[in-house]
Formats: C-alpha cells, structure tokens, sequence
C-alpha cells in the first residue's frame, strides 16, 4: 500500500450515501505544488483538513493518475500554514478564516498545543472576548470527544455529517446507544434511516433475525409506505414487503408484529370494513389521527349548537343584493350562489373548481355576508405563499395553519380541545395539500357550533404526506360538495387556464402561436432538453418578458433522477444563475455548495424553526465561525446549524410534488418519455395550474400526450372514507 499525506485543497465530488468522494489534495512531502485527485470512500471532510491515506496510484482512462484511497485518518497539521487553514475551515465553532489568522499569528506553530493545554492564552489574542472565547472551548472539547465517536461511526460507514447529529443528540452516550440499539438512531434522529442504522448493526455482528431488526424492519416499511401517502398497509403486503427488505422467512415477522402491538407502536384494525378480509396495519400515530378526524367531523356535523343558524332562515336575495351594491356589482353565477349557501348552511362543506371557475370571487361574497350579519371568520392555509395569496385574493387577513393553531416547540399547538378558535366559520384553501395528522389537528381546534369550509382543487395531486383527506371528505358521500365548473369570460382568454382544463378533460394542450402566456419547446433527448431548460430559465424568458430568473421563474420536473430531473437540473441551474464569485460564501455540505444566494427549499417540517415542507427561500449568509446557515423565507431569516443543513436543498428546480400548493410568475416542466412512470394527468394538471402568468413546457409531444392519456390515480391505503360513511 501506498502512503500519501496532505491538505485537502477542494471536495470536488462527496456522495453522502457511501461516502464516494473525488479530493484535490496538496501532497505534505512533495517539492512540487501540483494537486492530487484523490478518490474512494471516504469520511465527509472539509477543505484545510490534512489527511493521512493509505491506498494505491492508478491511471484513469479520462482523468489521469489518481491516489486510490483505502483507508483515511484524519490528523492534525503539523505546519503554520496548515493550523491556519485547519482552524479555519469551520471545524471548530466560533473560529473562522479571520479569527484563526489572528490565533495562528499569535501563537504559530505551537497553536494546537497551546488550545489544548493552555487554552486561557486565547484570551491575549485581539477580538477574542469571553463569549467567543468560551464558544471556542467548548467546540474544542466536543471536537476532542466527537473523534472518538466518528471514528467508530465512520468505519461502519457513516459520515462525519451523520455523526455530528449522533453525538448533538446522544452526547458522550452516543457509542453506548448505538452498540445497544444502532435502530434507535432511525426512530430518534431525522436523516438516518433504517439502511444506516441497519448497516451499523449488520456491523457489530446482529444477526439477520435479531428481534429489534425484524421490528425495524417493519417500522421502516410502515414509514416509507406513510412516505408515499399511505396511511395504512394490508398486512400481507406489509410481511411481504418488509421480508424481502429484510432477507428473512416471511413467517419470522408475525411475533414481531405482535411485540410492536404490544409495545403500542402500531395498531391493527381488524372489524372496518376495508373491502378486504385483512387486518390494516397502521403505525399508532395515523391510526389515532384517522380515529379523530372521523369523530371530530361526525361531532361537528351533528352539534346541536349553530353558531350560523341565522342563516338557515336568510333572505338570499336580499343578503345577495346588498353585498353586490357593497361590493362594486361582484355578479355570481348560479354555482357559486349554491356554494355560498351550501357553506353557510352546512357545518362542513367543501368548494372545489379548477382554475378561472370563480373559487375567489365566491370567497369574497361569503365573506362579505359574514362580515354583515357581523360572523367572525378565519381564512388559513398549509404554506405561507399560499396564506399570502389567499389574503391577497380575499382581501382579508389570511394565516398559514401553524400560525393559526398558535403552534409552540415547547407546548405544542395552543388552540386544541380545551382553547377553541375564536370563530363562527374557519375557511381552509389548498386543502389537497393537507394531510391526515395535520386535519387532525386543525379539527381540534375548530369549534364544534362552528362551520367549516374546506376548498381546493380535486383534481389536484394529493398532499405529500400521508393521507387522501380531499378525496376521502368528497367520496365519503356524508359532507356537502359544491363544485365550480364554469370557466367566466376574463379567465378563458388566459392559455394556461384552458389548456388546464382541455388536460383535466383528457384533451392535448394548444400551442397557438399568437400565445403570451403558454408554450412548447420540443425536445426529445433529455441531456439536449436539460440544456433548453436552462437557456429559456436563464436567457428567454428575462430577455422576453423581463421577469428575474431567481424569483419569478420556478423549473418543475416530474422526477429526481436523469438529466432532466430535478438534482442535475438543480446543479446545472445554480451553474448558470449563481456561479461561485469573489466576496461570495459557499461551502461544501453533504455532497452539494451551498452558496450565498442560492434558492433552496425546506424539506421536513420544523417546528422550532416554523419552518414547513415546501417552504422556499434563498440562502442570505454563510457564517464559518459560528457555523451556520441563514435562510430568508418571504422577509424572515431562519437559522441552521451546519449539522442541520439537510433540512435544506437546492430549489431552482423542484418535483411537481413538491410544487403543490404554491404558484409562481413562471414555471419550466421538461417532460419526456424517460419520465414514463410519473406521467400523469393529475401531474401535468398540477404543474400547468403553478403557473401564474407564464407556463413553458420543454420536451416531447408524446411525453405530453402520454400524460394527457394516464388518468390512472395512484391509489392510497386510507381509511378516512370509510369511516365517515359509516355514521
């Protein structure tokens, strides 16, 4: 084996799943001051470490010699220059490239020894007062204890970054935690899932029939199915499903279903009538949440208390004129006449219209007839844009449902059962992006004397997480639905809005040539259609119609992968719209630059942060001494530890999934047939209507027509339905 030391100068490449990773490394013993390209499996390491590598030369065909690496220990420097570079490339919190120059300059080559012996001489260095100084102490010290724990972490395959977020959240137990059960770190921590914590313990010596295994195994596959909408799973499906992922005899899981039984981590629904003859296994939390939004709809709908009972004995005509009079002559059709009364004589009721069928417009006279007859109401949303445009539209003071609920990271969501929202009605728009736990919890909230009105777009994709409540609250057959199928007049001349209706007719959508807001750029080749995606994002459309490519414009793919999906549309995208530049901070984070200005959307609800899935924002700060990560969503900065940087990723492109619920100036849909397993109606439907004032699409006809055809909806395992229709 070879033998190459040295100073990492750039991490061109770091895959966060294995840990492949394609260094630049400054050679420590060498006279020349040529770069190596170092490659191979690796621990996450950041520009400025010096690494110790065992391996072997090798000529690559394309790219020349390269340091093959087997084995990596990461030491420390031993020269001024790199204690420098060491101490400042934000391994140590609280010290960044300026401050560690100051520290090296005063210390030099005894640097290292003089933190970790005589750490009270930080003291004598400018700039560095008593809170920095004791920032800088106590990451020096976690740094010291967290070694321990990486290195055993990383030699089972973990990365440094994972690592981190063991040891924040298990601290100097963090080894005895995962030698005893390396399957709690999926349950426990967000980001590690059942395959990392499954190779750790395959790695201290589990065997293939451990019983926590078998119940992690279930547990995962319960989770990934809640991850694709499902609220619950069949339970031969579930065995199935979860014995191939494990490798083992389907019959070995039946006692380790009935251990997470017992242990009232899943629960199994044996007498709902499913259409099937067997049990529907849910993991404890949707179960509950299914349980409650069925009992808490049925108990609205039957309160004998109406905080509008006025209304069921309303002039319409009357109320209808004056409004109008008020209102500067807002004319309803009959529609959305029946769905003003629907709502207000209902205690549930759900709106549902496409795009240019006047859901506004009846909000609005609903609102105005409230306010007369002196009703207070609540307008609430899933997503802060889709808050803010509702309060746009309505005019009105409009919330996202967190903000409403009065969410707290210590006490939860303040309004429940025992603090009702002050309201006689609670109007929720995009409701298909809301899912099961979160219905649950708004019904909590909603006062049973009180109406509800749910509106949205059924033919919309459904929420990202588990759940089919839309779908579920209209076939159910026990709450009222008042439909919009009429496109007015002013709408009909937009070409995104009939082409949405011609697509969610089953019918292929018109390229006119004297269009302004609607077009095609055919491509059949996805590396070819890639390149089109960025010129018309970075040079048509703001040469054209002078719209800001960073703001305006939002690229949405059917899927992640390939050239035309979302991850290289996102690296080819931040190339072209923010490059590196000077006075610009980036830094390397699982895999990916993070840079200043960069958009990025959130991607796991946080709480503490207020920050939600699907929420986008751009990156306004890279701090390296404090090591963190500042976002601004719509004006409000939000702070990351770098630990937490995967709560984040790049959004100059995003999933049609992803996209519900939001709308944008812009939107760029490659479609091609590569993208054969996700083209959908409902999907094609979904990111045509995202676009606001301008809808291009980049790729083949067939692709689109291939869309247009597939009215097949994925179907989710709920049980919502069934249990509201049996009142």
């Amino acid at each position: 084996m070879d033998l190459l030391e040295g100073i990492v100068e750039r991490v061109t490449f770091f895959n966060p799943e294995n840990g492949y990773s394609v260094l630049r490394l400054a050679p420590a013993h060498s006279r020349r001051e040529e770069l190596v390209t170092v490659v191979g499996n690796l621990p996450e390491v950041t520009p400025g470490e010096h690494l110790r590598l065992t391996g072997a030369w090798t000529n690559h065909a394309d790219y020349g010699r390269q340091f093959k690496a087997e084995t990596c220990e990461q030491v420390l420097p031993a020269t001024v220059d790199g204690i420098r570079r060491y101490l400042g490339s934000g391994l140590i919190k609280g010290v960044g490239p300026r401050t560690a120059e100051k520290i090296v300059n005063e210390f030099g080559a005894d640097t290292l020894h003089v933190i970790d012996h005589q750490p009270h001489r930080l003291r004598e260095v400018p700039d560095i007062g008593p809170k920095r100084y004791g920032l800088i102490l106590e990451a020096w010290e976690a740094q010291k204890h967290i070694k321990e724990v990486m290195v055993f972490l990383q030699s089972h395959g973990v990365s440094a970054g994972l690592a981190v977020k063991i040891y924040k959240h298990y601290g100097d137990d963090s080894l005895e935690v995962v030698k005893a059960d390396p399957y709690r770190l999926a349950r426990d921590i967000w980001g590690i899932g059942f395959k990392t914590a499954d190779k750790i313990a395959r790695a201290l010596g589990l065997p293939p029939d451990a019983p926590s295994r078998l119940e992690a195994g279930l547990a995962h596959t319960l989770s990934e199915l809640a991850d694709d909408g499902h609220v619950y799973a069949p339970q031969p499906h579930l065995i199935k499903t979860s014995a191939e992922l494990l490798g083992v005899p389907p019959e070995a899981l039946s006692p380790a279903l009935d251990r997470l039984e017992t242990d009232g981590r899943i629960r199994r629904e044996v007498t709902l009538p499913f259409g099937r003859p067997h049990p529907a296994i849910y993991l404890a939390p949707f179960y509950q949440a299914e349980v409650n939004v069925a009992a808490r709809l049925k108990a609205i709908l039957s309160a004998p208390q109406n905080h509008l009972a006025d209304m069921a004995i309303a002039n319409w005509a009357m109320l209808f004129g004056l409004v109008a009079g008020e209102g500067g002559g807002l004319s309803l059709s009959d529609e959305q006449h029946a769905a003003v009364q629907a709502a207000l004589t209902h205690k549930v009721c759900v709106l549902t219209g496409g795009p240019g069928t006047g859901k506004t417009t009846t909000l609005r006279t609903l609102i105005q007839l409230l306010e007369l007859k002196r009703h207070p109401v609540m307008l609430t949303s899933p997503t802060g844009r889709a808050a803010k445009r509702l309060a746009e539209a309505t005019g009105r003071p409009a919330q996202t449902l967190h903000r409403l609920l009065g969410f707290s990271p210590l006490s939860g969501f303040t309004h429940n059962e025992q603090n009702r929202l002050p309201a006689h009605m609670v109007v929720v728009d995009e409701i298909s992006m809301i899912d099961l736990v979160l219905m649950n919890n708004l019904l909590k909230a909603v006062d049973p004397s009180a109406h509800l009105l749910l509106v949205g777009d059924a033919d919309q994709l459904p929420s990202v997480g588990a759940g089919n409540v839309l779908n579920d609250l209209i076939t159910c057959g026990q709450i009222p639905v008042a439909r919009l199928t009429t496109i007015f007049r002013q709408a009909a001349h937009s070409h995104i809005i009939t082409n949405a209706h011609r697509i969610n007719h089953g019918q292929l959508p018109v390229f006119e040539k004297d269009a302004q807001d609607f077009f095609l750029f055919e491509q059949n080749e996805p590396e070819a259609a890639a390149d089109w995606v960025v010129d018309v994002v970075q040079n048509r459309i703001p040469r054209r119609f002078g719209l800001d490519p960073l703001t305006d414009v939002q690229v949405l793919s059917p899927m992640h992968r390939g050239a035309a999906g979302v991850s290289n549309l996102n690296a080819r995208l931040q190339a072209a719209l923010n490059p590196p530049g000077a006075g610009k901070p980036e830094r390397q984070m699982g895999g990916r630059v993070l840079r200043v200005g960069d958009r990025v959307m959130q991607i796991r609800n946080n709480y503490q942060k207020e920050t939600f899935n699907g929420d986008i924002g751009q990156i306004v700060d890279l701090d390296f001494e404090n090591q963190t990560l500042t976002v601004e969503f719509d004006g409000r900065a939000v702070f990351y530890d770098w630990v937490e940087a995967d709560e984040v990723q790049h959004a100059f492109a995003v999933s049609i999934h992803k996209a519900q619920g939001s709308e944008f100036v812009a939107v760029v849909v490659p479609l091609l047939t590569q993208h054969y397993m996700m083209l959908q109606r409902n999907l094609l439907y979904t990111a045509v209507t995202r676009a606001k004032s301008l809808c291009v699409l980049v790729g083949a006809r067939k692709a689109i027509g291939i869309a247009v055809k597939n009215a097949k909806v994925a179907q989710r395992w709920s049980g919502l339905g069934v249990r509201l229709a049996n009142r």
